[in-house]
């Protein structure tokens, strides 16, 4: 039998803050102390090393705090203002830089991404193998958002980390990290800026994201979380330092909390091109997420009309429209979704590979959010 070991951090609750309450989509309040209590518990049946929580009420953060540990073997507590890699967090990020960029006219959906970049998409690196394969000029912005290119979703070593096209781009929903890749080409060659330039400009600045950038930085050597194994082992963590927008942005949960609330609030865009990046593109049927080229359907989310926006999923609820995103990679599992008619959303990050075992319990619990696609999502409750 696998042995675990969790660190719990005990935390007092002030007599004013086991008062204050969240309103859940039900209508239900559950008190800060009664928040706390749960998510000790879970983390500690899951054996969650660190987890950031924030909880939206009124499209405003109303909850914000650090549980566990950002590094167990030095038993560091996590703080809200600890830097975490977002993972795919980052490719919602872009997204919403995107659309300021279609509303400003930069960037038009429809355009070809051939139609933006100064020399034939195959002649970039990695791309050569498109030279055989003409479907790349149909290829558009939207289809780059929306996860209809027909990419892989990484690269294959197989073919000597080639990109190809793998079906009819348009035709179907298959979650693609070079599809986002190639967006951030095309943001870089038509802003002539590196792209955390443009996303200090258009996001962490306006926004308030000070603790956060695509790429290391020295500061963050104070207060940063290590990912964990599932022994709640550190693992080694990777201090990127080359953008990429398919995951490398750093960040914390006080950060990303203030762009979901931002998000939530339709800030720095009109409404129209608000409603066009969460208005479902593309409608999904594979039985689960990953891996993205399964062919293997079913109708068991249609009752939610599960679908793709243009960076965000969507799934739609008796309490109105649900806008999310995950993120997942060694060591760091997050979750953010936002109940747009309701004004209310959740985000966990977490800096442990367990995490996504306790997403479902924490969903319901705190927010009495029971419309996730969970099984379609791979997270399996341990609770």
């Amino acid at each position: 039998m696998r042995l675990f070991t969790f660190l719990l951090v005990l935390v007092m609750v002030p007599a004013a803050a086991a008062d204050r309450t969240i309103t859940r989509l039900d209508g239900s309040k559950i008190s800060y102390a009664d928040i706390d209590a749960q998510v000790n518990r879970m983390m500690q049946a899951g054996h969650v090393s660190g987890l950031g929580v924030a909880i939206l009420n009124k499209r405003k953060v109303a909850y914000l705090k650090a549980y566990g540990y950002r590094d167990t073997a030095k038993r560091e507590p996590l703080t809200v203002d600890s830097i975490m890699t977002a993972a795919s967090f980052t490719k919602s990020t872009l997204a919403y830089a995107v659309m300021q960029m279609v509303e400003d006219g930069t960037l038009r959906l429809d355009a070809p991404v051939q139609s933006y970049l100064p020399k034939p998409l195959p002649t970039y690196e990695g791309y050569d193998e498109l030279a055989r394969d003409d479907r790349y000029k149909k290829i558009t912005i939207r289809m780059l958002l929306d996860h209809t290119t027909g990419f892989d979703n990484l690269r294959r070593p197989r073919i000597g980390g080639k990109v190809v096209i793998r079906f009819e781009p348009g035709s179907r929903y298959a979650y693609s990290g070079e599809g986002i890749r190639l967006l951030q080409l095309v943001v870089e060659e038509v802003t002539h800026r590196p792209l955390n330039d443009v996303l200090k400009a258009r996001i962490y600045g306006p926004f308030n994201m000070r603790r956060s950038s695509m790429t290391w930085q020295p500061q963050y050597e104070a207060d940063h979380a290590l990912p964990h194994d599932k022994n709640n082992a550190p693992l080694v963590l990777n201090k990127r330092l080359t953008a990429d927008a398919a995951g490398s942005m750093q960040t914390s949960i006080a950060d990303f909390s203030r762009l979901i609330e931002a998000v939530m609030q339709g800030k720095r865009l009109k409404r129209t091109t608000r409603d066009e990046m969460f208005r479902p593109q593309v409608e999904i049927f594979s039985r689960y997420q990953f891996p993205t080229m399964s062919t293997e359907t079913t109708d068991a989310n249609r009752a939610i009309r599960l679908s793709y926006g243009l960076g965000w999923g969507l799934f739609f609820t008796p309490v109105g429209k649900a806008i999310f995103k995950e993120g997942h990679d060694n060591g760091w599992q997050h979750y953010t979704v936002m109940f747009d008619d309701a004004g209310s959303g959740i985000v966990l990050m977490s800096n442990s590979d367990n995490a996504e075992g306790i997403f479902q319990g924490l969903l319901e619990t705190l927010l009495g959010n029971k419309w996730t696609p969970v099984e379609w999502e791979g997270f399996v409750s341990v609770l």
